[in-house]
């Protein structure tokens, strides 16, 4: 892995929707960025962001990585799954959304946590407007999110005698691939948009700016929160 840049940040999901978002505003502001996940979009070519291909659920591959990274200024746990038609009620999809946005997220803060430590670095985790809202579609990404903000909370308290803050950001209705189901529905998306107060969907540089604060020298006596960046949804 080179680093030649002042900064570096890995960003777990980070070929793909909010973490390539991340990834391209870091890049954009003269970070090195490593992106880490099964899938990638094509804007991530040419990007200047490395893409390594990697099971966020992959202990052994994360911990081989982090033995690896001598010091990271951040770590972007932006890797998610969402299941649809009725997958989440089942035993096997609510576990395997679990296991992803929860433990993934787990196993990534643990094992990065020294190289975080020898950069005094940060944490950015991502939460969701449904870390607070029940879903009855999708209760095992409900409650996996849910999780996310208590886990956020905790790490911020274990990992700041070691200078590292953790954060979280809790994205509404932004227009990524994951959203696309709600976005074609009419019946789904005039609802929706009618709630939020910004009256239109978020655009995911929107939420990469929130995170590209957070990570900043600008957010260094902010730890511990979630961010919603939704438009004020969650308000309305």
């Amino acid at each position: 892995m080179t680093n030649t840049e002042t900064h570096l940040a890995i960003i777990t999901g980070g070929g793909t929707g909010l973490g390539l978002a991340t990834g391209l505003e870091l890049r954009r502001r003269g970070w090195h960025v490593v992106a880490l996940g099964l899938d990638k979009e094509p804007e991530i070519e040419n990007s200047g962001i490395e893409y390594t291909r990697m099971d966020v659920t992959d202990e052994p591959a994360i911990e081989k990585l982090a033995s690896q990274t001598g010091r990271l200024d951040l770590l972007v746990n932006a890797a998610g799954v969402i299941l649809h038609a009725g997958r989440e009620h089942t035993a096997e999809g609510f576990r395997k959304v679990i296991d992803v946005n929860l433990h993934g997220t787990q196993l990534a803060c643990m094992h990065f946590r020294q190289a975080l430590a020898e950069a005094g670095g940060s944490i950015i985790n991502f939460a969701s407007m449904w870390s607070y809202f029940g879903s009855g579609r999708n209760p095992g990404y409900s409650a996996s999110k849910g999780a996310i903000v208590s886990l956020t909370r905790s790490l911020a308290v274990a990992y700041a005698p070691q200078g590292i803050r953790v954060n979280a950001i809790a994205p509404g209705w932004v227009e990524t691939r994951m959203a696309a189901d709600a976005f074609s529905d009419p019946e789904r998306a005039a609802p929706i948009k009618s709630r939020i107060p910004a009256g239109r969907w978020g655009r995911p540089a929107e939420v990469a700016a929130a995170a590209a604060f957070l990570a900043s020298a600008d957010a260094s006596y902010i730890n511990g929160v979630t961010l919603p960046v939704d438009g004020g949804y969650s308000i309305a």
